[in-house]
């Protein structure tokens, strides 16, 4: 069966070439696809899943939006007086011109209160910040924002110290930078000298003991209809912009999933009709249906097999670059699960090439294919 199957293949080694190639094409395009969403994803909404407070509380006038939040001092004492929260802290966002490395970037820097609650969830290097000190996205480290490099804020000249770096915590696709509450505020007061009496745009929280995070969420959400508490990796996916990239994305990759079922369908559809006479003698010759199927099978699943294989190996290089602003990175378990679905949609289709296999007559070979 398997000899049966190699023999053809290598008699045919620019057809099923073609089709490997075509395979190994959409393969590619699927799993990078895969990767910009993922980049793309965490280029804009990575700082706030990728941040420490298990909870989030916004101002529903914000639309879930980080810099367009603002919690007032009333709301902000009702969320403290709740029995279910253990820990409140405060988070400022704001976007400012800065310069590093002797270029200006729009960045976003975002003030935390507390460590555990809005500061990077983990470092890559270095530290914590202190004041005057700031946590950078290692994807912008190369453009002035490493360990060691000054950001200037302009105008007002007010300086931050990148002490450390942080993956995936990118804000609106720019450069990020993590800092001191206190020192968030002198950033704004540097640009804006006459700024009024600043209020957080969200609300950092962690639950009492006893209590969950959905308990916390839960309970926040009825003490006033002017807030909007989520948790964390609800905030990030209920972000504005998200849910619709997220759908467009998997439009995409079901337009890929149609299409390599149609491809090695088709092939083999076609191979079939082209080899009939050939399958008939081998048939009236004595080979059973259960050969000449398993070899179709086969060759499918072969073939879909070093198309992924030839996809992946395209694939793994591009994955390690940056796409502009975004870093991509390679997706092990997209590769898994596409593996698996690609190989199981290939050999489905194929069965529509069995049937025509198994349709054949013994008989047919004494009469040329006619049936009489």
């Amino acid at each position: 069966m398997i000899f049966l199957a190699l023999a053809e293949m290598r008699r045919a080694k620019a057809r099923f070439g073609l089709v490997i190639s075509a395979i190994a094409m959409l393969v590619f395009l699927i799993l990078f696809q895969q990767s910009l969403q993922s980049g793309l994803l965490t280029s804009f909404v990575g700082a706030i899943r990728n941040q420490s407070a298990p909870v989030l509380v916004y101002a529903v006038d914000g639309q879930r939006v980080l810099q367009g939040s603002v919690i007032t001092p009333d709301l902000e004492a009702e969320v403290r007086r709740d029995p279910t929260v253990g820990e409140v802290g405060r988070i400022g966002q704001g976007t400012f011109t800065v310069r590093a490395a002797d270029e200006r970037f729009d960045a976003s820097i975002i003030g935390f209160d507390d460590p555990a609650l809005g500061a990077p969830s983990s470092l890559l290097s270095g530290r914590l910040p202190g004041a005057g000190e700031a946590v950078a996205s290692e994807a912008d480290a190369d453009s002035g924002f490493d360990i060691g490099d000054v950001v200037i804020v302009e105008p007002g000249g007010f300086t931050l110290a990148i002490v450390g770096l942080a993956r995936d915590v990118q804000l609106n696709a720019g450069p990020t930078l993590f800092t001191p509450y206190e020192s968030y505020v002198d950033a704004v007061r540097s640009v804006n000298p006459d700024a009024g009496a600043l209020l957080p745009n969200v609300l950092a929280a962690s639950p009492a003991p006893g209590f969950g995070d959905d308990d916390l969420v839960a309970s926040l959400n009825d003490i006033s209809l002017d807030l909007d508490a989520l948790a964390r990796d609800t905030a990030a996916d209920e972000t504005p912009g998200v849910a619709q990239v997220q759908q467009s994305f998997r439009v995409i990759f079901l337009l890929y999933g149609l299409v390599v079922p149609c491809v090695t369908g088709l092939f083999f559809l076609i191979i079939t009709f082209q080899k009939r006479r050939a399958l008939t003698l081998l048939h009236a010759a004595g080979a059973s249906s259960a050969r000449l199927v398993g070899s179709l099978l086969i060759q499918a699943l072969a073939v879909v097999a070093v198309g992924f294989a030839l996809g992946v190996a395209l694939y793994a290089p591009v994955s390690t670059q940056r796409l502009g602003g975004i870093p991509l990175r390679f997706e092990t378990q997209a590769v898994f699960v596409w593996a698996v679905v690609l190989l199981v949609l290939g050999f489905l289709s194929s069965l529509v090439s069995a049937r025509r296999v198994l349709a054949i007559e013994p008989v047919d070979a004494a009469t040329g294919g006619s049936g009489r």
